[in-house]
């Protein structure tokens, strides 16, 4: 059985990263990283998932949901400010594609860029993503679809604009 240590060491980045692209904000982002670990860390006999970081993403995404709720504000992503941990704006090769594929997921509603995020980001398998989202797995893999197929569209016509 793994340490908190261990736990924290091995997901406390991947939580940051989830949360920093769900808020687009680094001070929530820190929040809610340092509120799901000490949930997990209270809760850490009612794991209810298969893995460990399915268990702490599902508790940040609630966290974020529940922040969401009490702010009542939306928050836009701040093409500007860049996660300090290597991610996607590592894999894009250039600023202006950075700032598209925000934009992209930003258009998103907030159950398809959770659900997408968990699968592409994350590589959490799709009954996972189902269980934290609390939906049917045929669903999950539709929406999935239908967000691949809608980036890819979006893309596509602002390549050859």
């Amino acid at each position: 059985m793994l340490t908190f240590h261990e736990i924290y060491e091995r997901y406390s980045r991947d939580v940051y990263r989830y949360s920093f692209w769900l808020s687009g904000s680094a001070d929530d982002a820190d929040d809610i990283t340092s509120e799901t670990f000490a949930r997990a860390w209270v809760g850490r006999n009612e794991i209810r998932t298969e893995t460990v970081k399915a268990f702490l993403l599902a508790i940040a995404r609630n966290l974020y949901l529940n922040q969401k709720r009490r702010s009542n504000r939306h928050v836009d992503l701040n093409p500007d400010q860049v996660d300090p941990y290597p991610g996607p704006d590592r894999q894009v090769e250039s600023r202006q594609e950075l700032e598209r594929a925000i934009g992209a997921l930003r258009s998103l509603n907030e159950v398809d860029r959770t659900a997408f995020l968990l699968r592409i980001q994350h590589q959490l398998p799709y009954e996972e993503i189902a269980r934290i989202l609390q939906l049917p797995l045929t669903t999950v893999k539709v929406k999935i679809h239908r967000t691949r197929l809608k980036l890819a569209a979006q893309e596509i016509g602002e390549t050859h604009e």
